[in-house]
């Protein structure tokens, strides 16, 4: 007899469910930068003197976002979302915050592996997919 320990948790099948093209995570990046960019111009005189606002708002709306509806304005435009590789659902706020604080950095995003996952999607434990809504 199976005990719950023996149990593997499911895996997401990525040929199924479409993993999102590096043009849609881009675009949706740039429009979650501005969205960033609006919003702590409105917290600081200058973000020309003093950016370390915006890359919070980014950060902090990256991690609330994706980590309680599994995308941010600009993923919902572009119509991907990022999962829990696990299970295909949201990867909780934690996860998220993680994952954007290495979004973040850059170089995580720019390592990828044969499926388009970065540094920062491995480490979350998630994957951006197409979705039709």
């Amino acid at each position: 007899m199976a005990t719950t320990s023996d149990r593997q948790p499911p895996v997401l099948d990525l040929g199924e469910a479409g993993v999102a093209s590096f043009g849609r995570r881009l675009l949706a990046l740039l429009i979650d930068w501005l969205a960033a960019t609006l919003v702590a111009s409105f917290l600081v005189d200058s973000l020309a003197r003093n950016p370390w606002p915006q890359l919070a708002v980014f950060v902090l709306a990256h991690g609330f976002f994706i980590g309680l509806f599994g995308r941010t304005v600009g993923m919902a435009l572009v119509r991907i979302r990022c999962v829990s590789i696990a299970d295909g659902g949201a990867i909780g706020v934690p996860r998220a915050l993680l994952r954007a604080a290495l979004l973040a950095l850059l170089i995580p995003a720019m390592i990828s592996d044969g499926d388009g996952r970065g540094v920062h999607d491995r480490v979350a434990g998630s994957v951006m997919v197409q979705t039709n809504t």
